[in-house]
Parts: structure tokens; C-alpha cells; sequence
């Protein structure tokens, strides 16, 4: 029995809505992770007091954002098995070796370390202790390798093949599945978009205190090592970004076409649309603002005879491999109940690297293979995902990292100058910008998931067959309670973090700084 559309689409917003929470959390866990290493190194080097005050310091705020990237991350393991029971059951033997590699490797020597982090201070050398910061960064950004290169395999299945046997996808080279491209390159940019993040809430942080004169020298050393590691990081995640944007144009034209609101294909050189708002059902866009002639080619292939397809041609050529899946669920479904022939055993081989488009079908028609025209071509039309939501994520996301990039930049050239002091309107962009990041990071994270749709792996499953048969008013309540409950968590992590980020060093009880002082004062 298949879940309804109804329960499907239940199912995805609850998960959309737990992992989107949750990633308001990662990316600065992964980054900051490091700037404390940084800092750290810092101190060993120099050993002057307020490098290991600002290590610190930021490692409190380091601990609440851990902590409830821990709790909110738990219960999304949770909704495999009761929303997507049979896709975890599809995919366990690929899947699940990396989730439990996740869970015995990076997470274990994360959270040990994390406890030496913070109970190690004064037991062990100031090298010993860098050592411990060191693994802990790499603990904590291991642990998001084995989640990228799952869902790199979920978007380019590699190293595995159906089994019709066990209705499984059987690995064959675990080699291959974590060495991929597409899985380097999304590890890298997801990396280094948790350094921005990072990144920016100190850079922030540190403008708030300088704009209030409040432990200038703390602020202004934090700003400065903000500020350069910034630079760097947004310099990395634009090449990383650009590798992962040819990778898209390669192997999901699909996605790249809805990225680009292109409809038709362009003869080359292509040009690119920055601003415009495409209609699904018209299939064409409204409101191009401006066109850069031989922007998108240059973009998505780095040649001026570069193509990139449209998905009105996508749809057509979809139409072809929809027939094939469909031949393919036939031969299929006789091969599972022992009816098949050599030649069904024979269609099944030579078209089951398409059978997810036969099942596309199965929302038009309980028998793919006598599928009629007009149900071919609606199948075929839903291979393109959602252009609206993937075209302006994917730019929501780029001038955010460009705001960034040039706040950062800006920021660098006042640290390096000295005798410069940073003017106050500056100083509140640097407040204003720390949610920026943040939107950048769902924005591409939401660009990844609705971009890859109708595939939850692509070519073999469609997104609704791998839906648990829950019934949709069960699917409701969770939903609620899970939205109820990580809006609680949200305004915790807010709040500890306005209270322990106003008072800034201050939380560390050594009587040097502002609020101690006068508080001090104001005893005497």
C-alpha cells in the first residue's frame, strides 16, 4: 500500500522543518570549533591572557549552540524509521553504513573531547590542551561527512545497484561512495559556509562591544582574527561553490535548469538572468529585470560554448526514460511475484537504471507500463522541480555570501590599519549582518533538498515511495509537537546567547573586565 500525497507532503515538511532547525545550529558548531583552535594557537604562541580569555569566552557560546545542535539533531534519526520506513529499509546498506560510521567515529570523539575542552585547562600543558582543541575541531567537522556523503549518494548513486531480490540497493564499492566528487565538493562547501557563520557571529559580537567601548582590546583582537578567517573562508566557498555548480549542470540538469529559470535552451554562450520570477505552469518566466549575455555559460560550464539545457527539452527527453522505468516496474513486478521470463529479467537489467521514472507514473496509473500519453508527459513534467523556490534560493544565498564577503573584506583593512578606528555605522552592520550567514546556509540547504526533487534517490525512488503508510492526521500531531518543541529550543538557544553575549568576557569571573570593573566599582 503506498502513503497518500497528502501524508507524503506531511512527512516532508516535518522533516524540512527539523532539519532546517537544526542547521541553524551546525554551521556554527563546525566553524567556531576552529576559530577556537585558532585563537588557542594564539595564546600557546604569544601567551598573553586574553587569547585564552577569548577561547573561553566563545567556547561557552561554542557549548550552548553544541548542545542544542545535539538535541535537535537526535530526533531526525527518529523520522527515518517513522516516516520513511521503507526508504531506510532501501537504502540501509548504504546509508546505514555511513550513518553508523557517524555515530561510532565522529560523534564519539566529538563529544569526548568536548568534555576535555572544557575540564582540561588546568590539568594538563597549554600544548597538551592545543591538541585536545585541535581534534575536537576535526571531531566535530568529521561529523558531517558521513551526512554529506549520504545524501551526495541519495543525489548521484554511485557504488551500488537494485536489488529486486531484497527491493534494497546493494553497495559495491564502498570506495566509491565516499570518494565521489559530488561528495568532496559538498563537504568542503558546507565546511567552510560553518566558517563563515562562525565567522560573522564573532565579527558581529565584537562590533556590538566595540560600538559600546566594552573590552575594546578583547573585541578588537576578536574582530581582527574574525575578520581574516572570514576572508578566507568566503574565498574558498566561492570556488567550492563554483565546483558544485558545474557538478549540478553535469550530473542534474534538472536542477540546474530550475536554478536558472531556464525553460528553453539557450544557443551559446548562454546568457544569465539574475532577477526575474518563473511561473510553473506557464513554464516561462516574469519580470526579467536585467540579462548578463554569456553569463550563464561561462557560469555553469567555464566556456563560452558551453550549453545549458532548458526544461522544456529536459521534459521531452524525460518522456523516453519514463517509457523505459516503466517496462522496468513491469518486468519488476513479475520478477517479484515469479511470473517473470528470461526476457523480463532481460528489460529489467537493461532499463532498472531508470525504473524510478516507470514509478513516476504510479500516482496517474496503477499499471506504468500501459501508461497513456498524457500521463508519460505528466510524469515527465514532474522530473523538474520547483523553479520559484530553487531559482531565488540559490540567489538569496549568493548575495548573502557577497554582503558577507565585502563586510569581511572591509573589515579586514580596518584591522590591519591601526591608526584607523572603525567608523559606528560600519560597526552596526557588522550587528546587523550576524543573521545573514545563517540565511545563506538554510537557503542552500533548502536549494539542495527542493532541488532534487522528485527523487529521494535520484533515477531509482521516487520521493512518495519512500514514505512510511502513516496516516496523515498521525503525521499532523508530530508535526506539531515537533514544531512546538524546537521553537522552545529556539528561543533557549536565544536567549542564553543574548545573556552570556552582552556581558562578553565579563562571564569568565578573572575581575578584568567591564561589567566585573564595575560592578567592583560600584561595591566599593
Amino acid at each position: 500500500m503506498f502513503p497518500t500525497l497528502l501524508s507524503v507532503d506531511l512527512a516532508r515538511s516535518q522533516f524540512a522543518l527539523t532539519a532546517l532547525y537544526h542547521f541553524l545550529f551546525v554551521p556554527l558548531t563546525l566553524g567556531l570549533s576552529w576559530i577556537l583552535f585558532v585563537m588557542e594557537a594564539a595564546y600557546v604562541k604569544t601567551g598573553k591572557a586574553v587569547y585564552r580569555d577569548m577561547v573561553k569566552f566563545w567556547g561557552k557560546l561554542f557549548a550552548i549552540n553544541f548542545a542544542m545542535g545535539v538535541v535537535t539533531g537526535i530526533t531526525l534519526e527518529f523520522e527515518f524509521g517513522q516516516n520513511w520506513a521503507y526508504f531506510s529499509r532501501f537504502i540501509g546498506d548504504t546509508f546505514g553504513a555511513a550513518l553508523a560510521i557517524e555515530g561510532v567515529t565522529a560523534f564519539m570523539t566529538e563529544a569526548t573531547l568536548f568534555g576535555l575542552f572544557f575540564f582540561t585547562w588546568d590539568k594538563v600543558s597549554s600544548r597538551a590542551h592545543l591538541l585536545i582543541t585541535f581534534f575536537m575541531a576535526l571531531g566535530t567537522n568529521l561529523s558531517i561527512v558521513n551526512i554529506l556523503v549520504a545524501n551526495s549518494w541519495m543525489q548521484h548513486p554511485v557504488g551500488a545497484y537494485l536489488d529486486y531480490q531484497t527491493m534494497t540497493m546493494h553497495m559495491t564499492s564502498f570506495i566509491l561512495v565516499y570518494t565521489q566528487q559530488l561528495a568532496q565538493i559538498r563537504f568542503g562547501h558546507v565546511l567552510f559556509a560553518g566558517q563563515v557563520v562562525s565567522a560573522i557571529f564573532v565579527f558581529g559580537l565584537s562590533s556590538y562591544y566595540l560600538l559600546k567601548k566594552q573590552d575594546v582590546e578583547f573585541a578588537l583582537r576578536s574582530y581582527a582574527l574574525a575578520a581574516g578567517f572570514g576572508v578566507a573562508s568566503c574565498i574558498f566557498i566561492f570556488f567550492l561553490g563554483d565546483a558544485n555548480g558545474i557538478a549540478i549542470a553535469q550530473d542534474e540538469p534538472e536542477k540546474m535548469a530550475a536554478v536558472e529559470g531556464q525553460w528553453v535552451t539557450q544557443a551559446p554562450p548562454a546568457a544569465w538572468y539574475p532577477i526575474a520570477f518563473p511561473d510553473q505552469a506557464e513554464q516561462k518566466n516574469y519580470g526579467v529585470i536585467m540579462q548578463i549575455p554569456y553569463a550563464l555559460s561561462l557560469i555553469a560550464t567555464h566556456s563560452l560554448n558551453g550549453v545549458v539545457e532548458g526544461a522544456k527539452p529536459l521534459i521531452l527527453a524525460n518522456e523516453v526514460k519514463v517509457q523505459e522505468g516503466a517496462l522496468a516496474y513491469a518486468a519488476l513486478v513479475k520478477l517479484r511475484s515469479g511470473t517473470a521470463t528470461p526476457q523480463d529479467l532481460a528489460t529489467f537489467n537493461q532499463y532498472n537504471n531508470v525504473i524510478g521514472y516507470g514509478m513516476l507514473l504510479l500516482p496517474y496509473t496503477d499499471t506504468p507500463a500501459s501508461a497513456t500519453p498524457t500521463q508519460i508527459q505528466m510524469a515527465a513534467t514532474d522530473t523538474i522541480p520547483n523553479v520559484f523556490t530553487t531559482f531565488w534560493s540559490f540567489r538569496i544565498m549568493l548575495a548573502c555570501w557577497f554582503a558577507c564577503f565585502m563586510l569581511l573584506l572591509a573589515g579586514l583593512y580596518y584591522s590591519t590599519h591601526r591608526n584607523r578606528s572603525v567608523p559606528k555605522i560600519f560597526l552596526l552592520g557588522g550587528i546587523l549582518a550576524i543573521p545573514l550567514p545563517y540565511i545563506a546556509a538554510e537557503a542552500g540547504w533548502t536549494l539542495t533538498e527542493v532541488g532534487r526533487q522528485p527523487w529521494i534517490v535520484r533515477d531509482i525512488l521516487p520521493t512518495f515511495m519512500g514514505s512510511s503508510s502513516v496516516p496523515a492526521s498521525n503525521v499532523v500531531w508530530s508535526l506539531i509537537a515537533f514544531g512546538a518543541f524546537y521553537t522552545i529550543l529556539f528561543i533557549v538557544e536565544i536567549f542564553l546567547m543574548f545573556k552570556f553575549g552582552r556581558r562578553g568576557p565579563s562571564v569568565l569571573g578573572t575581575g578584568r573586565y567591564h561589567f566585573e570593573k564595575r560592578e567592583q566599582a560600584h561595591g566599593e
